[in-house]
């Protein structure tokens, strides 16, 4: 009979050693599981983040696109406004009180305040340069003239307008430059 005890005995240890290892095969493959979904989790966070990012993105480029459309077509229009400035400038100022220019005059003028509001509808605005420091990222310095008037590296002349649309230079304003005298 002791041979049916120990047999019991040894079936018994033999059921708790399967257990034991049933046991930990499933403990393993929880964990396995368990770390599965974590990694899971954390992909669907990078994708969720990337996606937010890409939509941003473009916004700001749709944005960019709506507020800089007309760029090339405002640099190409800022020649007219620069021919009509040369038209009013080269009238001789006796001419401009003669009655058969005063038409033509007014007009150019007009034509002139015009094309401004335009600009400023759309967001074009010209760069301030007479008189300030030259600043390399609004003004293109053309030559240096002496003064004793001005501190070197002070615009005196303006040779054609710059612009800006919105933040960004659409033109720089060719200057002139105060520097020493010999």
């Amino acid at each position: 009979m002791n041979n049916m005890d120990d047999m019991q005995d040894q079936a018994a240890e033999l059921d708790q050693t399967e257990a034991g290892e049933q046991a930990e095969a499933g403990s393993n493959e929880l964990a396995a599981l368990r770390e599965e979904l974590a990694v899971a989790k954390q992909d669907v966070l990078y994708a969720r983040a990337e996606t937010q990012n890409v939509r941003r993105r473009l916004e700001k480029d749709m944005a960019d696109a709506r507020a800089y459309a007309a760029t090339g077509f405002a640099r190409d229009v800022l020649s007219v406004g620069d021919n009509l400035t040369r038209a009013i400038d080269a009238v001789p100022a006796d001419l401009r009180s003669d009655e058969k220019f005063k038409g033509l005059v007014a007009g150019i003028e007009a034509t002139l305040r015009e094309l401004d509001k335009v600009f400023t509808q759309h967001g074009i605005t010209r760069v301030a340069a007479m008189g300030l420091p030259l600043d390399p990222n609004m003004h293109q310095a053309m030559l240096e003239i002496p003064s004793n008037d001005a501190e070197p590296g002070t615009v005196v002349q303006e040779m054609q307008a710059g612009y800006m649309i919105r933040d960004r230079l659409l033109r720089p304003a060719m200057v002139g430059v105060a520097r020493k005298p010999d």
